[in-house]
C-alpha cells in the first residue's frame, strides 16, 4: 500500500486492486490529496482534519464518527469497535472521543481507524488500539499534547515503524526537534515524511 502524506494529517492511500482512499483531508491539506478519490475518511469535524465544503462537491462516500457535526455533508456514520470498506480497503475503527484540550472544554467525536489491519490513523487522539500495528502516523504537535506523550504513544503502540502527522502549526526549528526526540526514543524505525512524499 503507497501512503502518500499531505499536508497536517492528511494522507492518501493506493494500492493495485483498490480504489483511492483519503483520510482526514482538513482545509489545511492539498487539494491534489483528492483528486481521483473513490472514498474519504474523517477521523473528526475539526477543519483542519475535514474541509467540508470542498468533500460535499467531491461526490464520493465520506465517512465520518457518529455524532460528528458537519453542515452541508452527508456522511456515513461510523461508531467504535466498527469494521467497514472504503474504497476496497478494509477499515476498523477504534477509541471515541478527541483528546482533552483544556480543563472543560467540549471535546468531540473522534475515532482512529486501522486500514487494511496494518496501518493506523489516530486522528486527534492517543487511543491505542489492541492490535498490533505495523504503521502508525503519530500526532507531532497540538495544544492537547506534549513532545513525550507522542514518544510514549509509539512505544505504547510498539508499531514497526512511525510516521508524523499533524504538524503544520510546528516551524523548521520545532520540527526538528520533535522528530530528532522521536528518533531517539520511540524505540521504532521513526520517520518524518514532507508533503507529497510517499512510504
Amino acid at each position: 500500500m503507497d501512503i502518500i502524506k499531505y499536508t497536517h494529517s492528511c494522507v492518501r492511500l493506493e494500492r493495485e486492486g483498490h480504489g483511492v482512499l483519503v483520510i482526514d483531508p482538513g482545509i489545511w491539506s492539498e487539494p491534489d490529496a483528492l483528486r481521483g478519490a473513490d472514498a474519504v475518511v474523517v477521523t473528526h469535524e475539526h477543519a483542519d482534519h475535514v474541509d467540508a465544503l470542498r468533500l460535499a462537491g467531491l461526490g464520493v462516500p465520506v465517512y465520518a464518527p457518529q455524532g460528528a457535526v458537519l453542515p452541508g455533508l452527508d456522511a456515513v456514520e461510523v461508531g467504535a469497535g466498527e469494521e467497514f470498506t472504503a474504497a476496497g480497503y478494509r477499515i476498523t475503527a477504534y477509541g471515541g472521543r478527541h483528546a482533552t484540550i483544556y480543563g472543560d472544554q467540549p471535546d468531540c467525536a473522534n475515532l482512529g481507524y486501522l486500514v487494511e489491519g496494518s496501518l493506523y490513523h489516530p486522528g486527534d487522539s492517543l487511543h491505542v488500539p489492541e492490535v498490533p500495528v505495523e504503521t502508525l502516523l503519530v500526532p507531532l504537535h497540538a495544544s492537547w499534547m506534549r513532545t513525550s506523550e507522542a514518544i510514549d504513544f509509539v512505544r505504547e503502540v510498539g508499531p514497526e515503524r512511525a510516521v508524523g502527522i499533524h504538524d503544520a502549526q510546528v516551524n523548521e526549528r520545532g520540527l526538528a526537534s520533535v522528530n530528532g526526540w522521536l528518533e531517539e526514543e520511540a524505540r521504532t524505525a521513526y520517520r518524518w515524511l514532507s508533503p507529497g512524499s510517499r512510504l
